[in-house]
């Protein structure tokens, strides 16, 4: 009895352009990589990828999007996991948090190696990421509100602080050091707001 092989569907260019530049720019940079790299990876020829891309910038960007789509999830699927639950949310998000950061032990967080590599404030893709991370600011700050933190200005800071040292340090220490203490330390915030006289 013989069995079908199962085929894998194709990608169109424009997505195997962008799935090939995101594999090139974590293992070589962003900086390190050619178009004409990117579009042999995807199969493809230049002319192809500029016709999806005005420019390796706008690639880029588009990238980074991607990324950042895929994080701005997490938030949609905390709330609907724990609705009207802020504190339920920011304790699984340190552990989501905590679990990625093995993939970041290997060489950092990708949007965080794209400012280093993007210097230009200017730059498509570095806006994008400078915007999403102001969002995911405001919506911490909207946990801690709702959470009911006496200060959630200053509450939100710290969790973002949290955050961005978690994937700064995660090379320094290791990702399982990092990664629990990352979630003891919301864990112990989160506590003492529930423990806190004036809630």
């Amino acid at each position: 009895m013989t069995t079908k092989r199962q085929v894998q569907p194709v990608l169109p260019p424009r997505e195997r352009i962008i799935a090939a530049a995101a594999d090139l720019f974590h293992k070589q940079g962003i900086r390190g990589v050619g178009v004409e790299a990117i579009a042999e990876a995807a199969g493809t020829n230049k002319m192809t990828l500029y016709r999806h891309f005005a420019s390796k910038d706008e690639l880029i960007a588009e990238w980074a999007r991607g990324i950042v789509a895929q994080k701005e999830a997490l938030w949609d699927e905390l709330s609907a996991k724990y609705p009207h639950d802020p504190e339920a949310q920011l304790v699984e998000w340190s552990r989501r948090v905590a679990d990625k950061l093995a993939e970041l032990e290997r060489r950092g967080s990708m949007l965080a190696n794209a400012l280093a590599e993007l210097p230009d404030k200017d730059h498509p893709a570095r806006r994008v990421i400078q915007a999403h991370k102001q969002r995911e600011l405001k919506h911490i700050q909207k946990l801690c509100e709702e959470a009911g933190f006496r200060d959630p200005d200053l509450a939100a800071n710290l969790f973002y602080l949290l955050l961005e040292g978690a994937h700064s340090c995660v090379q320094c220490t290791g990702m399982k050091r990092v990664g629990e203490d990352l979630v003891r330390l919301v864990d112990l915030m989160v506590e003492s707001n529930r423990q806190a006289p004036s809630r």
